[in-house]
């Protein structure tokens, strides 16, 4: 019979985060098997297989959990999980209907060629077990007894854990297992102080790994968990320790496991089955950010901007970078804050060497740099950031160069004359929708190369602001989507389009063709055909891709970052495979 057992954590709100996070990973179906409690009866000496071996790399164990409900589909995704390069399989049993933990563990685990990691999650700690705490420690045991490299409890479980021990295995000596303690808050990243004491409180109780996953709110708070990782391994006092920041902001730590130190990192088995929020999957982990092969020194670099996670720069930047032997890893940053995060010491440090910047941050972030480039000075934008060796900033924009030539390109290229080559953009009109880092690059771009600027924006001040400085003029929206806007180029250098909202446009149909444009142009390359390109293909206008400019600014930036040229066909052909 399954009854909830009386919670042990301290907060009814985090109880509340773990219960809402597990129901939202599983659904109805889930719900339904979290509330079956496993067969009672008396634990059977069962025959225990070989034991598992421990984890003996260098680097950093890259994990997948199991999480199916039954046994028999638990061992199809353990094979899943070795062929797929998993270096440990988490065993997630609470997750599976009625375990018969003295039958179904060994079976598990002699499946399995690699190191297993097992654990039965409480509901109160986030997993799905939701039965008395008896049978569910006694299961525990009964995996150390058949031989499991590493058996997971929580801390708050942990006095009632080893109490629970069969006397053969009260002694340390005498256990294969090494025992994780774990501590979960699905709110927020504890402080420096209690992170610690965490630590202290896991070790005291008698883990030989500790491990800490916390929720984090804020990109800045990853820099509490690297802290933490490198406090506890210059200390020695536990064997190993494992830091996870979940959520989207969290993704850094997971990404960047070995280079911080952590024991291991978690990656799902495929896309949409990852057992904790923020989770990367396993072959992302291992082929795009090469996780095994970071070190200490490896040096990072990023995407900075507010949303991220659309963002294709990782995509596109690890590949160059592997194929030039460079030791670094580019990740992308949920940055929100820019101030705070460039004034940090975990990422304002020396192994933090450059970043991409996008949304919302390309204005700041001109204003944040020691130095900034003359272009980019006089656009009032940056794009990209480059740390020097005395740890200053230099401000970039790559933008302007990528779009104009992405533009020049559809309407045929430029051409050369007695004085050089010659943009056909010269003397024609050019409406830039948005006046935001985008938009200023596009519009003095256009302005560089001899055209008549139109700027549009939502907030006509702002595009007053731009066309006063790029000596263009400034129309309101209404104006160009009632069709009184016309032009030879018409160029979107707004988010409006992209990924999830694919369906929106910042320019109706109606004013494409009213406008007279012959090309247009659009910076959103995810999807590749947005709805203003489709609806401009139906016009008969000629198409400027977001792509190709999106692929022209990333090889200038890779340059700046490396001082080596990328090959601009392995950069267009990673963009459009993670596509």
């Amino acid at each position: 019979r399954a009854r909830r057992v009386r919670p042990m954590t301290s907060s009814v709100s985090q109880q509340a985060c773990a219960a809402a996070f597990s129901a939202r990973q599983l659904g109805s179906a889930a719900r339904k098997r979290a509330s079956a409690a496993p067969r009672r009866g008396a634990m059977r000496v069962v025959a225990a297989a070989a034991a598992s071996p421990h984890f003996s790399g260098e680097s950093c164990a890259l994990t997948t959990s199991v999480i199916a409900p039954t046994v028999e589909e638990a061992l199809v995704e353990i094979v899943e999980a070795v062929e797929g390069g998993a270096d440990i399989v988490e065993l997630r049993v609470d997750f599976i209907d009625g375990l018969d933990a003295p039958v179904d563990l060994p079976k598990m685990l002699a499946a399995c060629a690699v190191p297993c990691i097992v654990t039965y999650r409480p509901t109160w700690e986030g997993g799905q077990y939701a039965g008395e705490e008896e049978p569910r420690l006694a299961a525990l045991w009964a995996a150390v007894d058949a031989g499991a490299a590493y058996v997971d409890c929580e801390l708050l479980a942990a006095e009632r854990f080893f109490a629970a021990a069969p006397e053969h295995l009260k002694d340390k000596s005498q256990r294969w297992s090494k025992i994780i303690l774990s501590s979960h808050n699905y709110e927020s990243v504890p402080d420096d102080d209690a992170l610690a004491e965490t630590h202290t409180r896991c070790v005291a109780a008698g883990a030989d790994i500790v491990k800490i996953a916390a929720m984090v709110q804020d990109i800045m708070h990853v820099a509490r968990l690297e802290k933490l990782l490198r406090d506890a391994n210059a200390s020695g006092t536990a064997e190993a320790t494992v830091v996870l920041g979940m959520g989207e902001a969290g993704q850094t730590s997971r990404l960047l496991a070995a280079k911080f130190g952590s024991f291991l990192t978690f990656g799902a088995l495929r896309a949409g089955a990852e057992s904790a929020p923020g989770q990367p999957t396993l072959k992302q982990l291992r082929e795009l950010y090469r996780v095994p092969e970071q070190s200490a020194g490896t040096k990072v670099m990023g995407v900075i901007g507010d949303p991220i996670a659309q963002s294709k720069s990782p995509a596109l930047h690890n590949p160059s970078l592997r194929a030039a032997g460079a030791d670094a890893v580019y990740v992308p940053l949920l940055v929100k804050d820019l101030d705070a995060f460039l004034a940090s010491p975990l990422y304002g440090g020396d192994d933090f060497v450059g970043f991409s910047v996008t949304i919302p941050h390309k204005e700041r972030a001109l204003a944040l740099c020691d130095d900034v480039d003359p272009v980019a000075a006089k656009i009032g934008a940056v794009n990209t950031l480059v740390k020097r060796k005395d740890g200053t900033l230099k401000g970039y924009n790559t933008d302007y160069a990528a779009a104009i030539g992405a533009i020049e390109r559809a309407m045929g290229g430029r051409a050369n004359g007695p004085t050089g080559s010659r943009s056909p953009l010269e003397g024609k009109t050019v409406v830039v929708v948005g006046a935001g880092g985008a938009g200023r690059g596009l519009a003095f771009g256009a302005a560089f190369e001899g055209a008549n600027v139109v700027v549009v924006n939502r907030r006509f001040e702002r595009a007053e602001a731009l066309a006063k400085a790029c000596g263009g003029v400034a129309r309101t929206m209404e104006d160009l989507a009632g069709g009184a806007v016309r032009g030879d180029v018409l160029a979107n250098t707004t988010s409006v389009g992209m990924v999830p909202d694919t369906d929106a446009t910042p320019v109706p149909k109606s004013a494409i063709e009213a406008g007279g444009f012959s090309v247009v142009f659009d910076a959103v390359y995810n999807p590749l055909e947005t709805k203003l390109l489709r609806e401009a293909k139906e016009c008969g206008c000629a198409q400027a891709s977001g792509l190709d400019m999106f692929v022209g600014q990333a090889a200038r930036q890779f340059s700046l970052f490396t001082g080596e040229e990328p090959a601009l066909d392995l950069m267009r052909a990673a963009v459009l495979d993670s596509m």
